[in-house]
């Protein structure tokens, strides 16, 4: 479990543990007599049977050779079950890189033109560091949230011993009394989006806490999209 630095609005601060939130299991496929469907990938083409390739083997005649035979099919590898894979980086040329390739920004105008390129900055992680992550003043009804954001993901916050669990329980129970959930940032003063690896995703975090009797569940809602009406966007 992955570790996060979070304070509360009285300025006190802890270190807890987070994990992704699992989702409840799928309606699950089967054959009559009990048997679990097994879903497999296959060869489809090599790279000698794509378009290109095939064209500038064959140049005009390509069509007679299709009708001819099979030239788009490798038959000692299509068909053949893949197994496990590994991401590959290609040049424009379709040549492999053996080096990770340097990452350019891009930045383009509202016309759609390239207004700048320089090479890309590397963002480092800000959820387990010195300033750790606090509630800010921003706060919605739960049924809000839904309203203005759209959710991409959720984790869930934990404690670690006894201390902790009164810290968060009372984080918890605050949110849920006031059906609310707090909007928490990051950086020295607050207010920089969530980042949990280094060149992640940028999310705004709303935190939300359900109660039942002592037990407690605290949920950080993650968002990079926010919901706006053609009125509101056009203002």
């Amino acid at each position: 479990m992955r570790k996060i630095n979070l304070m509360n609005e009285a300025s006190r601060n802890a270190e807890v543990v987070i994990e992704s939130v699992r989702k409840p299991p799928g309606i699950t496929t089967g054959l009559p007599g009990g048997k679990k469907v097994a879903f497999k990938r296959y060869v489809a083409a090599t790279e000698g049977g794509l378009h290109a390739k095939l064209a500038a083997l064959h140049g005009d005649g390509l069509a007679k050779a299709l009708i001819a035979g099979d030239p788009e099919i490798d038959r000692e590898l299509v068909g053949r079950e893949v197994g496990e894979t590994q991401t590959v980086f290609l040049s424009g040329g379709g040549e492999v890189l053996h080096a990770s390739p340097s990452l350019v920004e891009v930045i383009f105008g509202t016309d759609g033109k390239e207004r700048e390129r320089k090479p890309a900055e590397s963002v480092a992680a800000n959820t387990n560091e010195e300033s750790p992550v606090r509630f800010t003043k921003l706060r919605l009804k739960r049924g809000e949230l839904v309203t203005k954001f759209a959710v991409v993901r959720t984790i869930q916050i934990k404690h670690t011993s006894g201390l902790s669990y009164d810290f968060l329980y009372a984080m918890a129970k605050e949110l849920a009394d006031k059906d609310e959930v707090a909007r928490l940032g990051a950086g020295p003063k607050g207010r920089d989006p969530l980042i949990f690896q280094e060149n992640g995703a940028r999310y705004q975090a709303f935190l939300e806490g359900r109660i039942d009797g002592p037990r407690y569940k605290l949920l950080l809602h993650l968002s990079n999209l926010e919901l706006r009406t053609l009125a509101a966007a056009a203002s």
